[in-house]
């Protein structure tokens, strides 16, 4: 082959290559921005709303916090069925139950061999129930994710405040984690030291709480017996506090905090948790801890003051709404199943729910972007409503800005814009814009910052035909996943 042919042959090749379409272009992958959630988080986020169950010996005794000197005979619900509970957060939409198997007053819903106050000394079953197995069991029959949570106070304990309380702790760890497993999230608070019964001590004990349990150490072994665990605490390691009880993330919410920052006392640290930190070292995402009630336990005087399905949906905008996971406590009474009060709530929750966010009128939308990925359709702006949430639009690296219009079948009036980022490659969205074209111009509706795992943005309702999504800065190149408009 003479070098003329070579010539005109590559030549030809290089002007077929130019004339590729865009879809099959190689365009690289824009690089993840640090730290990036692990799978585990990953999952947790997409699960959005779950379920506290707060059931212990407070619930027979009125109390909110034992003492630790409760008798475990006060411990005797007349129809535990936990069933109830699974099949009621199934059909509510709820993907985990987490139980509070031990709380403060030291009072275990299994039969520890570490101590006898347990369920074991109580009358429920002749001393032969297990309430950890049998919620671990529902939750499986029920496709529920299961979570523990093992207060690391115990107001009972004569060993409280020394080295030996530790390993008692560990050994009741183990136990959960050895015989109740899969357990998806170990849920421990911030409540530690203070007054108590102590092994009839009756004092007041105080602990560091950075050095005396040695967290890491404890993870470590939780982490051998469960290595995708995600562990619950003001500083994570897997999900962090969001700062408040009420049901509110931040209106800022970034997913990173740096955890050696965070500890007990500090000023501002509420603050905090509850926006996260655009410069975190690690990927800790806040989980929105709240009660359907008052309290945390069922206290009968509350029955009138159960969250209304309207409340219910509030929070959901402003946990699920703002980047978060909700995760709502529903405390069952003294027969040991969920209140009447409550279930109506649920139930009426998910109605409206499902009423509210019932059809996209984005799924058949046509959307177009200012510019996007190397014009390649690998990060078209087609990708924010193709339903498949790992394809996802994309600007070139030295972008951090660019706009997407979303464009309806008809006018339609909307009062609700979700947006959605790819957060596998980490959280870049630092604000944007919500606009509609009316009276032949665009009107911005809505201003806000992060994004994050799912953002609902709710407007003044407007009739349009058209929308506008635009990112107005960015840690690096935007990535949009996800675009649905109510």
């Amino acid at each position: 082959m003479n070098v003329r042919k070579l010539l005109s042959i590559v030549g030809t090749l290089l002007f077929v290559a130019a004339a590729l379409p865009a879809q099959i272009k190689r365009v690289p992958p824009p690089a993840p921005v640090y730290p990036v959630p692990t799978v585990s988080q990953l999952a947790w986020a997409d699960m959005e709303t779950n379920a506290f169950i707060h059931f212990n010996i407070n619930t027979f005794t009125n109390k909110e916090w034992g003492y630790g000197n409760e008798s475990p005979s006060l411990f005797r619900p007349t129809s535990v069925n936990t069933s109830q509970w699974a099949k009621t957060l199934k059909e509510t939409g709820f993907k985990e139950m987490i139980l509070t198997c031990k709380h403060h007053d030291g009072f275990c819903l299994w039969p520890s061999k570490f101590t006898n106050r347990s369920v074991k000394a109580s009358p429920y079953k002749n001393g032969n129930g297990d309430i950890v197995k049998e919620a671990r069991d529902a939750a499986l029959k029920y496709g529920l994710q299961f979570g523990v949570y093992l207060s690391p106070w115990d107001r009972s304990r004569a060993d409280y405040g020394t080295p030996a309380y530790i390993t008692y702790y560990r050994n009741q760890l183990t136990e959960l984690f050895h015989n109740y497993g899969p357990i998806f999230e170990m849920w421990f608070d911030g409540a530690n030291g203070g007054d108590g019964y102590y092994g009839g001590a009756n004092d007041k004990r105080e602990i560091d709480r950075t050095t005396y349990y040695d967290w890491p150490k404890t993870l470590k072994l939780v982490q051998k017996m469960a290595p995708h665990v995600l562990f619950f605490s003001d500083a994570g390691p897997g999900v962090r506090w969001v700062g408040n009880e009420e049901g509110i993330a931040g209106e800022t919410n970034w997913n990173t905090v740096t955890a050696d920052t965070l500890y007990p006392g500090k000023a501002g640290m509420e603050h905090y948790l509850n926006s996260g930190d655009i410069s975190g070292k690690q990927w800790i995402p806040a989980e929105v801890d709240v009660s359907i009630r008052p309290g945390w336990f069922y206290h009968a005087n509350e029955d009138s003051l159960v969250k209304t399905p309207e409340k219910l949906l509030g929070i959901y905008l402003t946990s699920v709404g703002r980047g978060s996971t909700l995760l709502l406590n529903i405390p069952p009474d003294t027969t040991g199943q969920f209140n009447s009060h409550d279930v109506s709530a649920l139930y009426g929750f998910k109605s409206l729910l499902d009423k509210t966010f019932a059809h996209n009128l984005a799924a058949t939308a046509t959307v177009t972007a200012d510019s996007y990925r190397g014009h390649s359709n690998l990060y078209a702006a087609a990708n924010v409503n193709d339903g498949n949430k790992e394809t996802y639009w994309a600007t070139d690296d030295h972008e951090n800005t660019g706009a997407l219009t979303i464009e309806l079948r008809k006018k339609s009036r909307i009062q609700y814009v979700i947006v959605q980022e790819y957060i596998r490659l980490g959280q870049r969205v630092k604000s944007f814009t919500i606009a509609v074209w009316k009276d032949d111009a665009w009107q911005t509706v809505a201003a806000a910052t992060t994004i994050g795992h799912k953002r609902i943005i709710k407007i003044d309702p407007v009739t349009t035909k058209k929308i506008r999504i635009n990112i107005t800065d960015s840690k690096a190149c935007p990535l949009i996943s996800n675009v649905e408009i109510y």
